[in-house]
């Protein structure tokens, strides 16, 4: 019985059509630039600000029990969680209002085109109407 297996040959046949890999030059995925941040966005700029409110109060209370007990540094880092997801707050509530006001003006612009409109179909009318009875008389 063998109990010896010779588990090169299997692993350079697996990596026979890899040994190319490094000289193949036209990889453009691999040629762009990442160093430029130009353009660069983050997906999801803090995962945890849908529920900022919740965390303000968890860091609330968390610095008050930390003073409680003494620990004034480490109640003041708990404080400035707090602030933070406060600024978080009051940035998505600017972001909302920002939002709410472009629809709301979007729909004025609509309305004052949809009066533009009607108002020239009406001159158009009225000059049809003219017209008319010039050609009548």
């Amino acid at each position: 019985m063998v109990t010896f297996r010779n588990n090169n040959v299997r692993r350079n046949n697996f990596r026979r059509n890899d040994r190319n890999f490094k000289s193949n030059t036209d990889r453009s995925k691999y040629g762009s630039n990442y160093s430029n941040n130009e353009n660069f966005k983050r997906k999801a700029p803090g995962r945890n600000n849908h529920n900022a409110s919740k965390l303000i109060e968890k860091y609330n209370d968390l610095a008050r029990e930390a003073s409680s007990n003494g620990d004034k540094i480490l109640s003041e880092n708990y404080f400035q969680h707090a602030d933070h997801f406060t600024r978080i707050l009051n940035e998505q509530e600017n972001q909302r209002k920002a939002r709410f006001s472009e629809s709301k003006l979007d729909e004025k612009i609509a309305e004052s085109e949809e009066l533009s409109n009607k108002e020239e179909e009406n001159k158009v009318e009225k000059i049809n109407n003219i017209s008319e009875i010039k050609t009548s008389i």
